[in-house]
Order: C-alpha cells, then sequence, then structure tokens
C-alpha cells in the first residue's frame, strides 16, 4: 500500500526534473524513500501482531 510520503516523494521527485532542481528531485527521492521504509516497517509490525494473535489464540484453545 503506498503511504503519503512515498506519494510526496514521487510528486517532490518529478516537480524537480520538470524543473530541472536537481536539490528538489533529491528532496523528493529522500522522501520516497523514507516512506518506502516507513511501509516495510509497518508491514514488519502487521506480521509481529499477526504471530503474536496466532500463538495467543493457541494458548486460550488449550
Amino acid at each position: 500500500m503506498v503511504n503519503k510520503d512515498q506519494v510526496e516523494g514521487k510528486v517532490t521527485e518529478a516537480k524537480g526534473k520538470v524543473t530541472g532542481d536537481d536539490s528538489e528531485e533529491l528532496k523528493g527521492k529522500v522522501k520516497k524513500g523514507f516512506g518506502d521504509a516507513k511501509e516495510k516497517v509497518e508491514e514488519f509490525a502487521d506480521d509481529v501482531a499477526k504471530k503474536v494473535n496466532e500463538f495467543v489464540d493457541r494458548k486460550d484453545k488449550k
């Protein structure tokens, strides 16, 4: 799932490319990279929560 930082990063990067502003393009790449990392952390947290819930459910059934 795409998050706000990824979208803003892509837009900023494109704006930098269109205007020829290397600094703006770099800012966009950094923001998109931050968004990508944020998404990975969220996916990891979801996976951990799912595994914890599965473990708790197994314990409750015993």
